[in-house]
């Protein structure tokens, strides 16, 4: 562990000095690309250099042992520092695990009402306040891109950008079938109805990660449709995509500008294809895939929201809470820390066997 943490450090103090010679600093894309790695190690690098203090410590404490005078003072310096050495040595293995590269990600999120008529349209929408007053919490901004608004309220169908700091090691785990358990407004006998809605999430790819190409690409331009309104239904400004090899349909019209709905449309279509790839590799990987919480797909029944006992389940990791009215308004962090205390145990399970 100390010899790569050593390298790591090197790494890092490498990247540094990089950092300030002219011709990096004139490179936008190399600086960016350099501060990225940079800020991706700073977090470890900083780890190290306090357990390297705690073990010099260490060892002056057993210096100071040698002194009658001292002994007493020095066990108990030991003690403590014993137990922030443990401590240090948890969180670095932690820190040295393999990192998902699309942690500090932006993210694609579609929710869809599912099994459950109007009421599963309503879910969806909760679920989208939901994410909406949690990104609040966060920081983060939110985009819709484009909305089919249910016949009773929610959403048939809703997709948004998430942009921010590390959105998508945040939000991740929520890809899956999410069940709602509670009586609906429609419901005269006061019985639970069971519905669900589901959530798919993917990170925003880059320009260098996904290459169009224009022949691939069939682009329809149409009417907004909508509600109504001074900027519905006057302007041909709603753009559909459709990458004709895999047959990927992307529908924007949230901007009045046809412009800017196609490039909105084209950074979804690059996100669902990189989307695409990643879980072709996972499947290649199988190992890999099922040291994940889940497999990200959106048939996957992930949750239960229970609202008559106001309870919460998580079914991957056996995960309950019964506070799912405080959840709805936003805060999600008990059950995201959740998923991803869980998540790095089942990635140091797999990164001890493969040792």
């Amino acid at each position: 562990m100390i010899d790569r943490l050593k390298i790591i450090e090197e790494r890092y103090n490498f990247l540094t000095e990089e950092l300030t010679k002219p011709e990096v600093y004139n490179d936008f894309k190399k600086m960016k690309e350099l501060s990225k790695e940079k800020t991706s190690l700073e977090e470890t690098v900083i780890k190290y250099k306090e357990y390297a203090r705690t073990l010099d410590d260490i060892e002056a404490a057993h210096e100071m042992a040698k002194d009658p005078e001292m002994a007493d003072f020095a066990h108990e310096e030991l003690e403590s520092l014993n137990e922030s050495k443990v401590r240090l040595e948890d969180e670095l293995k932690v820190l040295l695990l393999p990192k998902d590269p699309n942690d500090d990600k932006n993210v694609i999120m579609e929710i869809r009402g599912a099994a459950g008529g109007d009421e599963a349209n309503i879910f969806a929408g909760d679920l989208f306040r939901m994410y909406s007053k949690y990104a609040e919490k966060m920081g983060w901004k939110i985009e819709i891109t484009n909305e089919v608004p249910g016949e009773s309220g929610g959403y048939a169908n809703l997709e948004c950008i998430l942009s921010g700091d590390n959105v998508y090691s945040k939000l991740k785990y929520e890809s899956g079938s999410h069940r709602v358990q509670r009586v609906p407004a429609t419901e005269s006998q006061g019985r639970v109805h069971t519905s669900t809605a589901t959530v798919l999430v993917m990170p925003e790819a880059e320009d260098i990660e996904v290459e169009l190409n224009e022949k691939d690409l069939k682009i329809d331009v149409q009417r907004s449709s909508g509600a109504g309104g001074q900027c519905v239904n006057t302007t041909d400004s709603a753009v559909r995509v459709t990458h004709i090899p895999t047959g990927l349909v992307v529908y924007c019209q949230v901007e009045r500008s046809q412009i800017k709905n196609k490039e909105r449309a084209l950074t979804i279509l690059k996100s669902r294809l990189y989307d695409l790839k990643q879980k072709e590799q996972e499947e290649a990987l199988g190992a890999d895939r099922r040291s994940k919480i889940g497999t990200g797909d959106r048939a996957e029944k992930i949750r239960t929201y229970n609202y008559p006992q106001n309870r919460l389940t998580d079914h991957r990791i056996n995960f309950t809470i019964m506070h799912l009215d405080k959840v709805m308004e936003g805060n999600l962090e008990e059950v995201i820390e959740a998923l991803i205390t869980e998540d790095q145990r089942l990635k140091m399970s797999a990164s001890n066997e493969q040792n």
